[in-house]
């Protein structure tokens, strides 16, 4: 069974990001065309509003901003699509998914802000699964980096779905 306690902080850092969670009213906001002066002029990408079509309350689990620390610029969005659920196997899982705009591509920022945030899921004992399309080797490239060893074969649209084993 999940447990409901657990939760990571609102705001995770590294040594280059930090990965504000994006709360209802700013998702709300944010889907209705506002924007801020602090973002990327090609943040919100199509993903980051669809991610953001799912925050329905405050949560730890929720869509967050990347944003670049020598800068403060919003330059993407990583975060879970919804809370632990109990897999199959009765391990608590969650999914995750990230992206970036093309411009911050290619300089570890993603990889960095992944594993981030699994540094605090393994501490809450969560295994952490990713939907990543075939083609797409750079984010494939990144799950690996990350651990994500497992294979669990691909969901309905065609994606490879890859999972990280929680540490020993």
């Amino acid at each position: 069974m999940v447990r409901l306690t657990a939760s990571i902080p609102d705001e995770v850092s590294t040594a280059r990001l930090r990965m504000p969670v994006i709360t209802p009213d700013e998702a709300r906001a944010i889907l209705g065309g506002h924007r801020e002066p602090s973002w990327h002029p090609d943040y919100p990408r199509k993903d980051d509003l669809d991610a953001l079509t799912m925050v329905r309350e405050e949560s730890c689990w929720a869509p967050r901003h990347i944003v670049r620390a020598f800068d403060g610029l919003v330059v993407g969005s990583i975060g879970f699509f919804g809370p632990p659920q109990d897999a199959d196997d009765a391990v608590p899982e969650v999914e995750v998914g990230y992206g970036l705009v093309p411009d911050a591509r290619g300089h570890g920022a993603a990889t960095e802000a992944l594993q981030g945030l699994l540094g605090h899921v393994d501490a809450a004992g969560i295994r952490v699964r990713a939907s990543v399309e075939p083609s797409n080797t750079a984010s494939v490239r990144v799950l690996a980096k990350c651990g994500f060893t497992g294979l669990l074969g691909s969901d309905e649209d065609g994606n490879l779905v890859m999972v990280r084993p929680l540490p020993a």
